[in-house]
């Protein structure tokens, strides 16, 4: 019955309420016997406090354009690769990265049921009575949220480190605090999105960060932004063919999987 509803619920959508989900559609979509179900569940109100916690648990809701975003971002880097040799290429690479990376996960999200669901259990639970449910709900989620941040954070360190980028010294923020400020700005541009699509979707010719006029979403910009405040190129790096093997090698390996990962999705 929860695994039935869950795959309603990534179909459609989640409300803050509920009430578009009826607990005999589920009954039926699950396959099982009436009788059995309300035996397990006499009250519907029963059945949805155990479908909240079961969809805060999903890691994989906050998941949903991790995968494709380190596919896209491998491409980028290998269609470019001889720019690694000047440090004005290769900061024209990190922006680029961040351009694209930004606008495929902006895309990926803003029209994603399942990171609208993702987005309306943080309101649904602020909605809740205080008490076990409110409580379960908001441990189950705030666990699915450090594993988003923690991928978010992985990604950052991950792809600015191969491009020779590091965190300045002495700002005292770490990977971590770079993913929380990303993720706050894209996920504040999704939902503004559903409200004011032309303000947000709307793409802007821009050269902010002095690497050439392009086309820029506006979440990517916000991503972009955080990285020329946060990251600088690491002088400690010495650029020659083996480090330029060492990053066509990165590009090759399959990236590590988070504990209970798919596969099927996993973004900026």
């Amino acid at each position: 019955m929860l695994r039935a509803a869950t795959e309603m619920v990534g179909r459609t959508g989640l409300t803050v309420s509920l009430e578009h989900l009826s607990f005999e559609d589920v009954i039926r979509e699950a396959g099982v016997a009436r009788s059995a179900a309300y035996r397990r569940w006499p009250y519907k109100e029963m059945f949805f406090g155990d479908l909240l916690k079961e969809l805060a648990r999903a890691v994989e809701l906050a998941e949903v354009a991790g995968r494709e975003s380190d596919a896209l971002v491998r491409r980028v880097i290998a269609d470019r690769l001889d720019w690694l040799g000047t440090p004005a290429g290769r900061r024209r690479l990190l922006v680029d990265v961040l351009r694209l990376g930004g606008e495929h996960d902006f895309a990926v999200l803003a029209d994603s049921p399942a990171w609208r669901s993702y987005l309306a259990l943080h309101a649904t639970v602020q909605s809740l009575p205080p008490g076990e449910l409110r409580d379960d709900v908001a441990s189950a989620l705030a666990e699915s949220e450090r594993g988003f941040l923690e991928r978010v954070a992985t990604s950052w360190e991950r792809w600015a480190g191969l491009l020779g980028h590091r965190i300045r010294p002495g700002l005292g923020v770490t990977p971590a605090t770079v993913a929380t400020l990303a993720s706050a700005s894209l996920r504040g541009l999704t939902l503004m999105a559903a409200i004011t699509p032309d303000a947000v979707r709307e793409p802007v010719t821009a050269d902010p960060f002095g690497t050439g006029p392009a086309q820029w979403n506006l979440a990517a910009l916000g991503a972009a932004s955080v990285a020329a405040i946060v990251f600088e190129e690491d002088p400690t790096i010495t650029w020659d063919e083996s480090r330029a093997a060492a990053v066509r090698a990165a590009l090759d390996d399959e990236p590590p999987r988070r504990r209970g990962q798919t596969g099927e999705a996993g973004g900026t």
